[in-house]
């Protein structure tokens, strides 16, 4: 007995250890493009910490993964920041449509960081996702999408899950369907790129052909009851649906289509755009901090 409780004691001591020596790690790879790399911010904990996934904007054509983890890592939530191929990049790899590649290069990240949960000291069930623009259209896709994990798959990686704890968001363009989306915004020009083409009427023209990739990538089409808890934020003009705003790429217009959709189903949803007066979370960060830390 004694001796059971000195190798518990030891083996509790050595995950302590391990736990609080983790330290950041660097562009670690996840796939076998040049950007599916991964930069680590571990926070310290003699537990598993929940995690935030960080997808930076630029529209699917550029930007990266560069983060300041800082108030998570406060909080005790760790940090993951991943670069993606951009669009152009698939459409080098022929890629079918070409926003296939950053967000199965997002999936697959998910999937990788769930593999190294034991080794990384990461709550694997508590994931958040966050980012601006198209970085935000991808957390929501994952977070809509159904499991995309392959249990059959001989690959372990693939085998892990790719549902999300909660997302929180900003900027989020929420659809890709150019018919609807100039339905709510008639200005609406932005995402042709996403399927290969040159500008959205392109995708109007060809809708039959396009119709099967917006039912797969676009968020709103995934929407459903068992989708994790969202917030969405929003800055610019009080959004006013049917109007020409400003800024229609980024315009909460579409945050307040896609919470319409939420609610009616009863997804927990958060909703703070210019005309909310005194919202409960001033952003994303803070909402993050409060689900994660539950």
């Amino acid at each position: 007995m004694r001796y059971s409780l000195i190798l518990l004691t030891a083996l509790s001591f050595s995950s302590i250890c391990q736990a609080e020596d983790l330290q950041p790690q660097l562009n670690v790879s996840y796939g076998p493009h040049a950007r599916n790399v991964l930069d680590f911010y571990p926070a310290k904990s003699d537990s598993p910490t929940p995690v935030v996934l960080y997808i930076h904007g630029g529209g699917w054509r550029g930007g990266d993964k560069k983060t300041n983890p800082k108030a998570f890592l406060d909080k005790g939530i760790s940090v993951i920041a991943i670069n993606y191929r951009y669009v152009q990049n698939g459409e080098e790899e022929n890629v079918v449509p070409p926003v296939k590649a950053p967000l199965g290069d997002a999936a697959r990240a998910l999937q990788f960081i769930r593999s190294k949960a034991k080794e990384w000291n990461l709550d694997k069930t508590k994931i958040g996702a966050t980012g601006g623009s198209a970085g935000a259209c991808t957390s929501l896709w994952l977070a809509f999408h159904d499991d995309m994990a392959d249990p059959k798959s001989d690959d372990p990686i693939a085998r892990e899950s790719t549902r999300l704890y909660c997302a929180a968001v900003n900027g989020a363009q929420v659809s890709l369907d150019p018919k609807e989306l100039r339905e709510w915004m008639p200005n609406y020009r932005y995402g042709a790129h996403a399927f290969g083409y040159k500008d959205l009427q392109n995708v109007i023209d060809n809708r039959e052909k396009v119709l099967p990739w917006i039912h797969e990538y676009s968020p709103i089409e995934h929407v459903s009851k068992d989708d994790p808890p969202i917030a969405l934020f929003y800055r610019g003009e009080v959004p006013v649906v049917g109007a020409s705003p400003k800024d229609p790429t980024h315009s909460g217009i579409m945050g307040v289509k896609l919470a319409e959709r939420l609610e009616a189903i009863g997804v927990d949803t958060v909703l703070v755009h210019p005309g909310i007066e005194k919202p409960k979370y001033k952003n994303s960060t803070d909402y993050l901090i409060d689900k994660l830390s539950k």
